[in-house]
């Protein structure tokens, strides 16, 4: 499908028109949440590493992306691609972040990506402006959701529908044809409560050649049945017509425009559709059971000349496309275009009663998963063509069915001591794959199943001072292709596992001064890597053995007025920071990259896990009106393959990726402490060029970028 300028600015200009829910109007919900962490202080409870970013973080920093809202978590490795944060890659503690595919990304507790069994990568996201909290769930208590235990757990949470009427606006423009708006609606109606969110963004992109446009739309309704009953429903509807390129560049085309982009011709559609309904029943007191049953639809064309750097102009096997200049005129593209059906029922239980002769909370959940994706490489012979070709490079070249069906169930049990707590747990995943070769009618099966331990404990140093330690199970379930080949065989290659410590101290230092320290180590048996470093996302996985990872985060909260140092103004101080001393290849390990399987690597750091990665923000308010914050963000240098080169290849997809320090800036400011803040940010304030991934060649970070606007609540 495509979407045009004109209905996206004609789209943000309605909305903008439109008044939106009042927060501080919502009623307390409780019987249908599911909660993952809950509110701040809730942390002390939890035996394992977390953070939330709350509301006023978001705003604070006027956030782009929600690349740029985690970097306010330690140990999180959001890296850039486009610059809105539509398809975030996300790493943590040393973890490969393409395509998120090594954590688990959830909406309100419920799966957000669409095929988290058979093909947890994420090429669509909805807006920041669409959640109002952020929680990063790490350590032992992340087996209570699944599949993906290895890295973490990220939960989007949306805001509850008001009972009362009110409404916000939101409204922004910046330079490079920047302009977003979004609106919402919500109040009681018949004795439903209701909230309607819509948002639409234009974006002309950091590099050459990009055009985004994307919409969002979302509706909630809450309503109480009884004291005991409370039921949400949740639908949403997520469209995107890009012009935007897969491939990255040259080393030589980096270096005559580090934001060139030489494919005028792809372009990129989606549409999303995600829906849910939730029912919390209190059944006594001290029992509360909640249950969800989701859906999602997400389709994706993206039409593309070049996959990779590697990958100039078109194809060799293309006569028609003979050089770059042919690109407009006689060289085709490539159509890789996905269809992805989810369903899904899960119910969880939470207990308060009394085990062993102590007061304890049980968690246990049953869940019923499935996924299908229908998968088409299509070559057209034309820039511009969307059909099959008859040329050599020509037709219909992949059509694939795949399928995913799993049973998960999970019970953790925290019985209190006093000042002591241990939390005792254990996960189970089944799952049963299958994939259809429909060009050769050849199909084959496979199954796994998983259980996934986890134990974590916490002990009160004193009020708001916790210790916390854990060890826990890391799985990651392969994808339906590297269990089962184009041809219908089994591919010998298991499930990613680990194990997974750590120990840390976290609370309240004195007043106004929060800490949240922690050390952690990872041991991998099977890590899985893709076949060749430079191949890109869709390149064929192996299992790589063993590999470790050990760091120290660090995150800290100071305010000033909070220590009563100050009144009525108030300095602050946010930062995380992230120390991966050891992530590394073990045992006996030979490279993957092409050319160089007899090389040891035994012992070499892992493609993108830079030492370091910190942000840091030093912000000063006057009142309640004036919000002044300065940001900066570090990102260590890192290798990109497994052999650590160095110097770049020619490709571009090879070599080291020096490190980086971006500062943003920004400013808020509420006339009279009213109900309209204005704003406005610089982000990358010195213009620094850098590259943030070189894995199908080389992509910059985005440049000096300003924007300002307009956030109105009513």
């Amino acid at each position: 499908m495509s979407h045009t300028k004109t209905g996206l600015w004609v789209s943000a200009a309605l909305l903008c028109a439109a008044p939106a829910w009042a927060q501080d109007a919502a009623p307390p919900i409780t019987e249908a949440d599911i909660v993952v962490i809950g509110h701040r202080e809730n942390l002390l409870n939890i035996p394992g590493s977390g953070a939330t970013i709350e509301s006023e973080d978001l705003e604070a920093s006027r956030v782009f992306s929600v690349n740029e809202a985690l970097r306010q978590v330690a140990g999180v490795y959001p890296r850039d691609e486009e610059g809105l944060g539509l398809r975030p890659n996300i790493g943590v503690r040393g973890l490969a972040p393409t395509r998120s595919s090594e954590v688990l990304l959830l909406e309100d507790g419920l799966p957000l990506t669409y095929a988290p069994y058979g093909d947890n990568a994420t090429y669509s996201h909805p807006p920041i402006r669409r959640f109002e909290r952020i929680e990063v769930l790490k350590g032992a208590s992340q087996i209570r959701f699944g599949p993906h235990t290895v890295g973490g757990v990220v939960n989007y949470i949306s805001p509850r529908a008001p009972s009362e009427f009110g409404g916000s606006v939101f409204v922004a423009g910046g330079d490079n044809g920047y302009l977003e708006g979004s609106g919402s609606l919500g109040g009681e109606i018949a004795g439903f409560r209701t909230l309607g969110h819509v948002s639409a963004t234009h974006f002309d992109g950091i590099r050459d050649n990009h055009d985004f446009a994307f919409q969002d739309y979302s509706l909630r309704v809450e309503r109480t049945l009884s004291p005991d009953h409370e039921i949400i429903a949740r639908i949403a509807v997520n469209r995107e017509g890009s012009q935007v390129s897969y491939s990255g560049l040259t080393e030589a085309e980096f270096a005559a425009d580090p934001f060139g982009n030489p494919f005028p011709n792809d372009r990129f559609n989606t549409q999303r559709y995600t829906g849910a309904v939730t029912h919390g029943w209190d059944v006594t007191q001290d029992l509360r059971l909640t249950t969800s049953a989701y859906s999602l639809y997400f389709d994706r064309d993206w039409w593309r000349q070049s996959s990779n750097s590697g990958q100039r102009p078109n194809d060799a096997s293309d006569p028609a496309c003979a050089s770059m200049a042919n690109l407009n005129t006689t060289c085709g593209n490539e159509g890789r275009l996905r269809e992805y059906h989810q369903y899904g029922v899960e119910t969880r239980l939470d207990w308060d009663t009394r085990l062993l002769g102590v007061d304890a909370n049980v968690e246990a959940g049953l869940r019923w998963h499935t996924e299908r994706q229908r998968r088409l490489q299509v070559n057209s012979d034309t820039p511009t063509g969307r059909s099959p070709g008859t040329s050599v490079n020509g037709g219909l070249r992949e059509d694939n069915t795949r399928y995913a069906d799993a049973w998960s169930g999970f019970i953790m049990t925290s019985l209190d001591y006093g000042r002591f707590a241990i939390s005792p747990g254990v996960r189970v995943e089944a799952i049963a794959y299958e994939r259809e070769n429909r060009l050769t009618g050849l199909r084959g099966e496979s199954q796994l199943t998983e259980i996934i331990p986890g134990l974590g404990a916490t002990f009160e140093l004193r009020d708001a001072l916790v210790v916390y330690a854990g060890v826990h199970r890391g799985f990651s379930p392969p994808r339906v292709e590297d269990v089962i080949d184009n041809s219908g065989a089994s591919v010998d290659l298991a499930a990613e596992e680990s194990v997974s410590y750590e120990l840390g101290v976290r609370g309240e230092l004195n007043p106004g001064w929060d800490i949240d320290f922690n050390v952690f180590h990872m041991d991998f048996d099977n890590q899985i890597v893709p076949a060749s470093v430079a191949g890109g996302v869709g390149a064929t996985l192996t299992s790589a053995g063993e590999t470790r990872h050990s760091g120290v985060e660090l995150s800290t909260r100071i305010s000033l007025r909070d220590m009563g140092w100050v009144e009525d103004d108030d300095f602050y101080v946010r930062a995380a920071a992230t120390y991966l001393g050891e992530a590394a290849y073990v045992g006996d390990r030979l490279s993957s990259v092409a050319g160089f399987g007899a090389v040891s690597v035994s012992g070499n750091r892992l493609p993108y896990a830079p030492e370091w990665i910190a942000s840091a923000a030093l912000g000063y308010t006057r009142g309640d009106w004036l919000n002044l914050q300065a940001e900066v963000q570090h990102t260590g240098e890192m290798f990109t393959d497994d052999l650590n080169t160095v110097a770049p290849t020619a490709n571009g997809q090879r070599g080291l990726i020096d490190s980086a320090t971006i500062l943003n800036l920004a400013a808020n400011l509420t006339p009279g402490g009213g109900s309209a803040t204005f704003f406005v940010t610089v982000k990358n304030v010195t213009d620094e060029v850098f590259i943030v991934d070189r894995s199908r060649g080389i992509l910059p970070g985005a440049p000096r970028l300003w924007q300002a606007g307009v956030s109105v609540k009513f």
